[in-house]
């Protein structure tokens, strides 16, 4: 099996390792989550597969695609070719990126009417490298962050970028928010202000795209991570 049940509602998946700048590689996560409302909500989506499909027809309908900020975009146009009925959200600065994409809407600080029951959402804004949006589960008590939190196993990375990813806290003994996107805020209040926001949801868990998921106290864990900014 591809997706993994991780709570009410919501499925994880693996993807294949991605090649970023500098020859750095990641491996890809993403969320699955059925809405109460009926069809799914597809988060950070990574290569689609035949047997993917097949695992998602039988959850139910895709009805939303979202790249949660303005990197995760590798993949996207597979899916809405496979999914032409999808609806795809674009977080700041994706539809300039990505003038293929069709886009039917934007993300926000609110969540869209059809998966308000469902899920709540926030803009990380004032940071250089990327504009995420980031999502609270309710069902599952589940925080979905994509890149501004972050880890990777001892001895993913080799030779000099081992050291790179040391220094840039990638490899830290918890998850921990990248060096280079703490230095990339510009408008700290703002950030201050939404993270804020995050840290008001009672949440559990803590997904990632490049990490392993947190599964206990991800409030507590998330002020930690977050400490920094104050």
């Amino acid at each position: 099996m591809i997706l993994q049940q991780f709570g009410p509602g919501i499925w994880l998946a693996d993807g294949p390792v991605v090649t970023a700048a500098a020859g750095f590689h990641y491996p890809t996560h993403m969320a699955v989550i059925r809405l109460v409302g009926g069809g799914l909500f597809v988060w950070s989506p990574v290569a689609l597969s035949k047997d993917l499909r097949a695992e998602l027809a039988a959850l139910g309908e895709v009805r939303f695609l979202i790249p949660p900020n303005s990197l995760h975009h590798v993949f996207l146009a597979d899916w809405q070719s496979a999914y032409p009925q999808a609806k795809i959200y674009a977080p700041p600065g994706l539809r300039e990126k990505r003038p293929d994409i069709r886009f039917d809407g934007d993300l926000g600080d609110a969540p869209i009417a059809e998966w308000r029951d469902d899920l709540d959402q926030v803009v990380i804004r004032g940071n250089r490298i990327t504009t995420e949006v980031v999502f609270f589960h309710h069902p599952s008590r589940t925080a979905l962050f994509t890149d501004l939190i972050q880890q990777f196993r001892p001895g993913w990375f080799k030779g000099w970028r081992a050291i790179v990813a040391r220094l840039d806290l990638m490899m830290a003994p918890e998850p921990s928010v990248p060096r280079k996107f703490r230095l990339a805020f510009t408008d700290r209040q703002a950030a201050r202000a939404a993270i804020e926001r995050a840290l008001s949801w009672p949440a559990e868990n803590v997904v990632m795209a490049h990490g392993e998921p947190v599964t206990k106290d991800g409030r507590e864990f998330l002020r930690r991570a977050f400490a920094w900014l104050s």
